[in-house]
């Protein structure tokens, strides 16, 4: 059989490319890497697996070329197995009741962070149907789904609403795995973008987290977060469909390597 086939979005940097880099280095997988740009570390993995690593440059938020960039990945490989959803936006970060937090800025947030997973959604299920080993879609998820943080209004909100579509997924496509999975706090850009730019925005209290975590070493690395989803992608049991989890949960601890341990603290 050829190598199951996985499109992951968000794909050239921070989670994406850590997801990328062991679906093709560790879980023998191809996959079509789907991002709005490239970065020299997406274009160095697609030199080494030629074969297996196909890169489509694609603003997720855009229905017309995003349904496109999906029939080209099928059209490389004659199937899609999995797909990681990753992609996503914080911006903006802003009270609720500030007039610079304007309504075109949520708009455009959730054309990112949730109208996107519907047309990935509608544009992949049919080839996921057919998958031998069963589709899985994995939708990258935060604790800020059930979370209140201040200043984060769009992101608390389009991350609950990625909760309640992957549960409803799970209700529509019982032959599809379908699990929403908090990452924690990942040494990412974003981690950074809060840490410089959060505190105008969000309590001191919260802000005072992230500036800890980073000082105490304590972000989650991408590559160990990044092997979980890759494994879920592939193989994720019907048990979870339609769960949302930590990445470091008992339902994921067949995922993780032996050596990460639970993270302390919560998810972004």
């Amino acid at each position: 059989m050829s190598k199951p086939v996985v499109l992951v979005t968000g794909a050239s940097k921070g989670i994406g490319l850590a997801v990328t880099r062991s679906l093709l280095e560790e879980h023998n997988a191809a996959v079509v890497a789907v991002s709005r740009s490239e970065t020299d570390q997406l274009v160095s993995l697609s030199k080494q697996h030629p074969q297996a690593l196909s890169i489509i440059s694609c603003d997720v938020s855009n229905e017309a070329a995003f349904r496109h960039a999906i029939e080209q990945a099928h059209g490389i490989h004659q199937r899609i197995d999995g797909l990681v959803l990753n992609a996503g936006a914080l911006e903006p970060l802003g009270r609720i009741g500030d007039l610079d937090n304007t309504l075109d800025s949520w708009r455009a947030h959730f054309e990112v962070n949730f109208f996107s997973l519907v047309t990935a959604l509608q544009a992949a299920l049919p080839h996921l149907r057919k998958s031998e080993q069963g589709g899985k879609i994995i939708f990258i998820s935060s604790g800020a789904a059930t979370g209140s943080t201040a200043g984060w209004g769009p992101y608390n909100a389009s991350k609950a609403a990625l909760n309640s579509l992957s549960r409803t997924l799970a209700q529509e496509e019982p032959g599809i795995v379908s699990l929403a999975l908090a990452p924690g706090k990942v040494d990412t850009d974003m981690q950074l973008h809060l840490r410089q730019q959060g505190a105008p925005h969000m309590t001191e209290k919260d802000h005072k987290v992230f500036l800890d975590a980073h000082k105490d070493g304590v972000l989650v690395n991408s590559f160990d977060v990044g092997y979980v989803i890759a494994g879920l992608a592939l193989r994720a049991p019907s048990s979870l469909s339609g769960k949302a989890v930590r990445w470091d949960d008992a339902d994921c601890q067949g995922f993780r390597r032996e050596h990460v341990q639970p993270e302390a603290g919560g998810s972004v």
